[in-house]
């Protein structure tokens, strides 16, 4: 028999459990009720869980920082910038970096994720089935994201295996991991380093472009600097929108009242993507290094220690969100922290908004019925929530043409 989670005599959250990665919220319930600041159950580090707590958390970085590269073990030679650094430092980089995500510049590229959707769904129409994440979830934001870059498209499955190497290396034992992600590291400092060295002997209108072109303080940027934001950037614009938008049809696909709600509807899309975020909250665990002593509901956290912030139970916290439960895509003043908060929320925010609405827009209006595959259960990745094998199934008579 399964262990219960949390545990029921320490009050402990195992955070890698499969059962929880599948269907966390009422584990995130039973963790915040009995045990709001408790600890993990394999690290033994602290875990954070109620809204008010991990906000206070995240807008204190002087505290809860964000500094912790030689703790992550990402296979990274530096902090990745703009993440891996506190203000006042990493300030000077989000005022160059945020209006390179900013609402107009991704409307300016709405029109090609459009049709990027559609091509991709022409694909597997009329098949009336396909595994969801390959042949949809992966593509379309990850296509988008080169696209940005100024990056073929061709290498994507390089990009996708690099990606892996860092996140999800293919080994349990500690020792190879960790040689994985420094042998994958030194890959994407390469493939970069290369890719900037062309761009300063022809640039282009891509972010990188921008990059090797953007003065800080009347000084270019530095060939590490440079390379140390490429490297946030691979991790983090392959990844989550993939899981976010894997979830997100994951659970309309189990709950065919709320998917013909926005087939009739389409105007609740937005709405939509707002609540799905709140309540699968895909990145749903964010770590922090402590910088000094600190008490958290009678719970002494000492300096040194790494803190989870646990964004999903925060996403489900019924002391902020009303009926926090209910998937309820009118929500109003849907304050969730799917994308963090404070000085390090997520710079792409907007790009993924954009993408997941056009994602949901184009997929419902083409594939407005479709289903999980009958004897299939969908499997769910540890980490960054997503799910990594979604087969659906569909009628594809009643889908329309692009």
């Amino acid at each position: 028999m399964a262990a219960e989670n949390p545990d029921p005599k320490t009050g402990e959250i195992n955070l890698f459990d499969p059962a929880f990665l599948a269907c966390p919220q009422p584990v995130f319930r039973s963790v915040r009720d009995r045990c709001p600041v408790t600890r993990a159950a394999i690290t033994q580090g602290p875990v954070i869980t109620r809204y008010e707590d991990v906000m206070w958390a995240l807008r204190h970085p002087e505290i809860f920082s964000s500094e912790m590269h030689e703790q992550m073990g990402l296979g990274t030679e530096r902090p990745m910038i703009p993440q891996q650094i506190d203000p006042p430092a990493q300030t000077r980089y989000r005022k160059i970096l945020d209006p390179c995500f900013s609402r107009r510049r991704m409307a300016l590229i709405e029109p090609d994720v459009r049709r990027h959707a559609n091509a991709l769904i022409d694909k597997i129409v009329d098949l009336g089935e396909c595994e969801f994440d390959e042949a949809f979830a992966i593509p379309l934001p990850c296509t988008a994201f080169l696209s940005l870059l100024g990056l073929p498209h061709d290498h994507l499955k390089r990009f996708l295996e690099l990606k892996d190497g860092i996140i999800r290396p293919d080994s349990t034992d500690m020792d190879e991991a960790a040689r994985i992600r420094a042998d994958t590291g030194r890959e994407i400092y390469a493939y970069f380093e290369d890719v900037i060295e062309k761009r300063r002997a022809n640039p282009g209108d891509d972010m990188l472009s921008f990059l090797v072109k953007i003065e800080i303080d009347g000084k270019r940027l530095e060939r590490n600097e440079m390379l140390d934001i490429c490297f946030l950037l691979i991790l983090a614009g392959l990844d989550t929108v993939t899981a976010t938008l894997g979830c997100s049809v994951a659970y309309l696909a189990a709950n065919p009242d709320q998917r013909e709600r926005l087939v009739r509807d389409p105007s609740q899309i937005p709405g939509a993507v707002e609540e799905l975020l709140r309540w699968e909250t895909p990145v749903m665990m964010v770590p922090r290094v402590v910088k000094s002593d600190v008490t958290m509901r009678d719970v002494q956290i000492k300096k040194g220690e790494i803190v989870t912030l646990l964004l999903g139970a925060s996403n489900t916290d019924d002391k902020m969100f009303s009926n926090a439960e209910t998937v309820d895509f009118e929500r109003e003043r849907n304050r969730h922290i799917a994308f963090g908060a404070g000085p390090h929320r997520c710079l792409g925010s907007h790009l993924a908004r954009m993408e997941l609405q056009v994602a949901l827009e184009e997929w419902h209006r083409r594939v407005p019925e479709y289903s999980i595959k009958p004897g299939e259960v969908p499997i769910y990745a540890i980490g960054i929530r997503e799910v990594k094998y979604l087969p659906l199934v569909w009628q594809p008579a009643r889908s329309e043409s692009a």
